[in-house]
């Protein structure tokens, strides 16, 4: 007779009580890679004054952890299928720890630079296959209420990160807000060890050449749209976008020859997957252009202040956390093209509406607008993130879990880029032509989710 410490087989997930202290790992380390992003945010005037560095210097300690996290996603997931799921996952967990203390002891800013790409390199180790490891530990007549609750618990952190910051810093010095991660990472870790189920390896070797390539396309893309959206942007920036396609093409032309390419266009020429693909890049464009947006309104518009502008924003992600796990078990019942449809369709309205804003706005005004665009984008998320992972063959699990983690970055980028160029553009009406785009683009990706509507061979 099976215990609940024997690994399962594949496709059953795995049973009570291993599913909650494995589901309890998920949590504890998803809201610490989501987390630590917002919070180091925050920390970014203290950083500066104590390093004896600029504002725009450190900057650095955001976009070195962004940047590392972004390049290792695709390759931290073709190693989760070659070497076991759950090893790659504690190996993150271990390094993010690990990394958190050395931000923590840093005194300048090239060592916290540099342990910010360490944290970012385990972060990626936990986001890359986070999904995959949801359907290992799910039952597929389960696996939206899971997608669901790792969707509410990314909305928790990243609504909590800022709030948790401000009140660390209130008491402690900055490092404290790393120094805070090694209990957490600890007991994750430790539970990890019991908990995760065991996912037998693939036999193949790891692409080292795709991964270069990776790193240099996803890099340079980066750091070129990050520039390109400053002012007096030029040619240099140009160059750098211009190697991003160069290194890109290559990439892709090196994948075509490959069974399990680490880019997975494989999985792109599934049609449910790759339609999800792109609704999920278009509708993080459109989130990006709304939530980096709105606090430049109410603070240099309305006047209100960072509290006040954090607490105006909050209702955005609490309605995620509301709807995201409803979401998810109604996708494990639905289709996911009426369902994220749906989603998007009031997202886009929720848009509109904050576009509309009177010129002198209550609370109430705002609230109800930022929890309806935020309920709409958690009643898209879960069924379109399920839809992803499970098109995919479980082989490739891990592929599916590390392009959905791109997709939306990449549409976060190029949602933040717009962003700064409707400011430059538009220096008075910025936000509004911001959340009038966002509307846009969500429409797109409406449409394209109802696409999935149709019958597909």
């Amino acid at each position: 007779m099976r215990n609940w410490m024997t690994p399962p087989e594949l496709g059953d997930g795995v049973k009570m009580p291993q599913r909650i202290l494995a589901v309890i790992t998920v949590c504890l380390a998803v809201t610490m890679a989501v987390m630590d992003s917002a919070i180091a945010n925050v920390a970014l005037p203290s950083i500066a004054v104590d390093l004896g560095v600029s504002n725009a210097g450190s900057i650095w300690v955001v976009n070195s952890y962004q940047l590392a996290v972004t390049i290792c996603l695709l390759p931290a997931a073709s190693l989760g299928e070659i070497h076991g799921y759950q090893k790659i996952y504690r190996w993150g967990l271990l390094i993010f720890t690990i990394a958190s203390g050395l931000c923590a002891l840093s005194t300048t800013l090239p060592t916290l630079g540099a342990a910010r790409v360490l944290q970012g390199v385990g972060s990626a180790g936990i986001l890359s296959i986070n999904t995959a490891m949801i359907r290992t530990i799910y039952p597929r007549a389960q696996l939206g209420r899971g997608v669901g609750i790792n969707a509410m618990v990314v909305a928790l952190a990243a609504a909590a990160g800022p709030t948790v910051a401000s009140g660390i810093l209130s008491m402690a010095h900055w490092p404290w807000l790393f120094v805070v991660n090694l209990p957490i990472g600890a007991v994750a870790l430790a539970i990890s060890m019991v908990a995760l189920p065991v996912v037998p390896p693939a036999h193949r070797r790891f692409d080292w050449v795709s991964a270069l390539l990776n790193a240099l396309t996803f890099g340079l893309l980066l750091i070129g749209v990050d520039e390109l959206a400053r002012p007096g942007a030029g040619v240099a920036q140009a160059v750098e976008l211009l190697g991003a396609l160069g290194f890109g093409i290559a990439l892709v032309l090196r994948q075509l020859s490959r069974p399990a390419p680490l880019l997975p266009i494989d999985l792109l020429r599934i049609p449910i997957f790759a339609l999800s693909a792109l609704t999920s890049a278009c509708a993080f464009t459109g989130w990006a252009l709304g939530f980096v947006a709105l606090p430049f309104y109410f603070q240099r518009t309305l006047g209100r202040t960072e509290v006040e502008s954090g607490l105006l924003m909050t209702p955005w992600p609490l309605g995620i956390m509301l709807i995201a796990p409803i979401a998810g078990r109604l996708a494990d019942r639905y289709p996911v093209g009426i369902l994220s449809s749906a989603g998007l369709a009031v997202f886009s309205v929720g848009l509109l509406s904050l576009a509309l804003l009177p010129a002198a706005p209550s609370d109430l005004d705002i609230v109800w607008r930022m929890a309806l665009a935020g309920m709409g984008f958690g009643f898209f998320q879960s069924p379109n993130n399920r839809a992803m992972i499970t098109a995919a063959p479980r082989a490739r699990a891990g592929g599916a879990a590390g392009l959905l983690s791109v997709a939306r970055l990449l549409g976060q980028t190029a949602g933040a880029a717009v962003v700064a160029l409707m400011f430059e553009f538009y220096p008075d009406e910025g936000t509004r032509m911001c959340l009038r785009v966002a509307a846009g683009v969500t429409l797109a990706a409406l449409l394209v989710s109802a696409t999935r509507l149709r019958p597909t061979r």
